[in-house]
Order: C-alpha cells, then structure tokens, then sequence
C-alpha cells in the first residue's frame, strides 16, 4: 500500500508547491479534485484536454516530483434534480474520464449523488426510514428512474474509455451510504461500480470498518483515510443524526477527526491489515477535515501514524509453516 493524499488540502497552493510539501512529508500518490464539490484548483481536466501542450506540462509536473495519481477525484451530485447542477457536475465526472484515458489511469473517486422525491423536484431528498410510506414511494423513483438508469450509462462511458474503476464513496446524504446499497447498485450496474472505502462516514452511522472491508472484499477501488470522534454524552442525548455545523465541536454528536485523534493505533492496525487480507494494494489518501488541528499539524501527524501502522512491503514465505 501507498500513501496518498487528498490533495485539496493545499488547494490554495499551486500544483508544483503541494507536490512539493506532499513529497517532502513522504506522501506518494495523489488524488487531485477534477470537480464537483472538489474543485479544479490544481486539475481543470477541460483545460488539459483543450491543450496539449498544457497536458504535456502537467504530466511533467508529476512525474518530476516522483510522485503518482492514484484517482481523480470529481465528487460531485450528477443526478441533483436542480438541471444545472447535475449537469455540471456530470460534465466534471465525464472530463475527468477523459482524462485518466489521457493519462493512463483507471479509477475516478465520486459520490453516487442524490435525486430529489419526484420529477418537480429543487433539492435532493435523502430518504432515512421507511414509513410512513411516502419514503418508500420516493425510494422507488429515486433508484428505478433515476440513480439505476444514470450509472448505467455513465458506466459504460467510463468503460469505453478505460475506467473500468468508480469507486463510490459511502457518504450520508447520498443513495449509496453504506455496504447495501452499494451491492444493490452495483448488482443492477456491474463491477465497474466500487467503493472509495471511507471509514469515517462509516463510523458515525453505527458501522464497523473492519466488517465492512470483509463484506464488500473486491469491490473495494481506493481507500481515504479519515478519522471520526462520536460524543458520546452528546450521542446518548440526541442520536447521531445531527445538523449543527460541523464548527459547533462542543455540541455536535460526532466531528471529524485527524487520524488517531478519533480512534488509536490499534484501529488503525486492524483496518489496514484487514485491507491486505483481502487484498487491497493501493493508495491509502489521507483526508484532512479536523476543525480542531491547524491543517498542516494535523497532516503531519496523519502521515505519522499512516506510516506507522500502514504494510508497505510485500509479504514472506511462511516459513514456519
């Protein structure tokens, strides 16, 4: 395994300056934003593929600072009943397709979106229990008509250009939020649908990482890594589903954590192991969204504990065996 970044962390910096800091800290791959809520701030693949002088230049970036891309990331809502949005952010995804063709890459890292309850539809509509029965009815229309019909096309568009990788991330908010609903759609779609595995959206639902790696095994694409405390004075008042904004640290029931702030070492070891049991090899990208850390002091010590709990090596002979 590799360790990675999100690279949107230095989104204020130029491309050759976050290469520089990622590659000095020991990071490397990278996810760069291509679009949607990532932005483009150090990849605008419509740009790059306008020119290819521009293409040239980026490519030479990269491979000077002896860094690789391990996904592009478009994380965007392409089936928001609001027509402008979806089509931006279906026009990000499919450009950023485009140019992992360009550059020999095979994975993109996205959300499956969320559609609104009908097609009148301004906002999405992100359905949490089943009754009373409008939410089944709206359940209903959001996957048979919208989320199922999308990714089918948008599948075989990526397929045609050599992503055979969509690794969906499992976020709250959005249709496919847990290992479920990722299977339901990737048994209508195919096996070009995966998973972006992020414990942390995990977590605060209730879920154990560990059992959701040996439950979805090879569907997993890429990985983030990314802390969560739950509070557990405030959960045990409110619940978890909470929507207070995420600077209200005191009074929310769960934030977002740099990694070992939420949960030890320990864990860590167990995810990690637990990916190479099932045989995972890629990138591990660290996700830096601590309200509470300074961004550079909590990458740095994201990147400590990564390096101190991730298997980098291959593995021996069981010679005792």
């Amino acid at each position: 395994m590799k360790v990675g970044i999100v690279a949107n962390i230095l989104q204020d910096k130029s491309l050759g300056e976050a290469l520089e800091y990622f590659q000095k800290m020991g990071i490397q791959t990278i996810e760069p934003g291509c679009g949607g809520y990532a932005g483009k701030s150090h990849v605008n693949p419509a740009v790059l593929l306008a020119d290819q002088e521009k293409l040239a230049g980026f490519k030479q970036t990269i491979e000077d600072s002896g860094m690789t891309i391990s996904a592009l990331s478009c994380h965007g809502n392409p089936i928001h009943p609001d027509q402008a949005i979806a089509a931006a952010h279906d026009t990000d995804m499919r450009d950023a397709v485009r140019l992992c063709k360009e550059l020999g890459l095979n994975t993109i890292t996205c959300f499956s979106g969320c559609a609104g309850d009908g097609p009148d539809s301004r906002f999405p509509n992100w359905v949490t229990c089943s009754w009373p029965e409008d939410y089944l009815k709206i359940l209903e229309y959001q996957w048979n008509e919208i989320l199922i019909p999308y990714w089918k096309e948008f599948a075989a568009f990526a397929k045609e250009n050599g992503v055979t990788k969509i690794a969906l991330e499992l976020h709250p908010g959005f249709m496919v939020y847990n290992s479920e609903t990722l299977k339901r759609l990737r048994a209508a779609v195919g096996l070009e649908i995966g998973v972006n595995f992020d414990p942390s959206h995990l977590l605060w639902q209730g879920m154990d990482p560990v059992s959701v790696i040996r439950e979805l095994k090879d569907a997993i694409y890429h990985v983030h890594a990314k802390d969560v405390r739950v509070d557990p004075i405030n959960t045990a008042i409110n619940g978890v589903l909470d929507t207070k904004h995420y600077s209200d640290e005191i009074n929310r029931s769960w934030i977002f954590r740099t990694i070992g702030y939420g949960n030890d070492l320990a864990y860590w070891k167990n995810i990690f192991s637990t990916l190479r049991a099932i045989g995972y090899d890629g990138a591990v990208s660290i996700e830096h969204e601590d309200s509470l850390v300074n961004r550079f002091e909590g990458l740095e010590k994201a990147v400590r504990v990564i390096k101190d709990s991730l298997i980098f090596e291959e593995k021996t002979e069981m010679w005792w065996a």
